[in-house]
């Protein structure tokens, strides 16, 4: 899917600096065949206005459609800056110069403009501090890690990791930010471990952009967190029954949810709620805040578990009267 979204910008782009162009330069300029570039003219007539003047006059945008501005990339950028060393603009007609201006001019506006967004979405957003900072002592670690989501770009960083109590240096590329339980974590391509990881971003210390491109592949975020309660993803199977009471039966139903449960409401205005999970740990601490107001009823190995739990903390609690 995301290659042809690829393609489908690439046709776009082709037909607005190419007016005229025919379906088989489009299918050289895309790397693949003239079938598919049909396929895909078909798609984006619906979105754009794209005209065949006819047999062997090629394909142009309608009117005064276009794509605007042009989304360099660096590399792109980088040569067009360097396109008057290149050439002999001596031999250019007159109107080069100012063409050449308002391009780039374009170029470095929407880059300034981009980062000045980026600032501020990651301003707004706020983040917890863990207890051992000091408060206000901490880099804003999301502008260069949204910048390089943004761009493809891999992000080199220092990593602390708590399992074994280090420090690492890894070169990450970045696919998704998700916000889980009043955090943020990061999921990308470790190249260190080389596979996909989830990483705590309070646990960065450092982050760099890099100029590296990264492709994220077949990689799909819904398969990969599929039946995944918050972040702990596991290898298990399970099926929870939950039953809540009626105080807050409501709470539950409107809860913001990455899973999607099938919820059954009771006769008595309870809910029977019904989730298939891969690691259970961080689930049962979500229902522990409910108290006696949920009743895991299936299954059953895990009714024992949250019993011995229970008695466990009354034995904390049982020499109350004594103190």
């Amino acid at each position: 899917m995301t290659e042809k979204l690829i393609r489908l910008l690439r046709i776009l782009q082709a037909i607005q600096a190419n007016p005229g162009i025919s379906a088989k330069e489009l299918a050289l300029k895309c790397g693949t065949t003239v079938r598919t570039i049909y396929r895909d003219l078909r798609i984006l007539d619906r979105v754009a206005p794209i005209m065949n003047e006819g047999y062997g006059k090629g394909y142009r945008f309608i009117g005064e459609f276009a794509m605007y501005p042009l989304d360099f990339t660096e590399q792109e950028a980088m040569l067009f800056c360097m396109l008057p060393a290149l050439v002999d603009t001596t031999k250019l007609p007159a109107e080069f110069d100012s063409a050449y201006d308002k391009v780039i001019s374009a170029h470095t506006k929407l880059k300034t403009r981009n980062s000045e967004i980026v600032e501020n979405i990651a301003g707004i957003i706020r983040m917890g501090i863990p207890a051992y900072r000091e408060e206000g002592k901490d880099p804003n670690l999301l502008i260069p890690i949204i910048e390089a989501i943004l761009d493809g770009r891999t992000i080199q960083a220092q990593y602390h990791t708590l399992t074994n109590n280090e420090i690492t240096v890894r070169q990450i590329d970045p696919y998704y930010l998700v916000p889980r339980d009043q955090r943020f974590y990061l999921i990308g391509y470790c190249h260190l471990q080389q596979k996909v990881r989830l990483f705590r971003i309070s646990r960065f210390l450092d982050v760099t952009r890099t100029n590296a491109a990264f492709d994220m592949g077949d990689f799909n975020i819904t398969q990969y967190m599929k039946n995944t309660w918050s972040v702990d993803r596991g290898d298990e199977h399970i099926h929870f029954k939950v039953r809540f009471s009626e105080k807050v039966a409501p709470y539950i139903k409107e809860e913001e949810m990455f899973v999607r449960p099938r919820m059954t409401d009771l006769m008595d205005g309870g809910l029977l709620f019904e989730v298939t999970l891969n690691s259970s740990r961080e689930f049962l601490q979500w229902l522990y805040q409910f108290g006696a107001e949920a009743e895991v009823l299936e299954p059953r190995e895990y009714r024992r578990e949250i019993r011995k739990q229970l008695l466990e903390w009354l034995e904390h609690y049982k020499d109350e009267e004594a103190l």
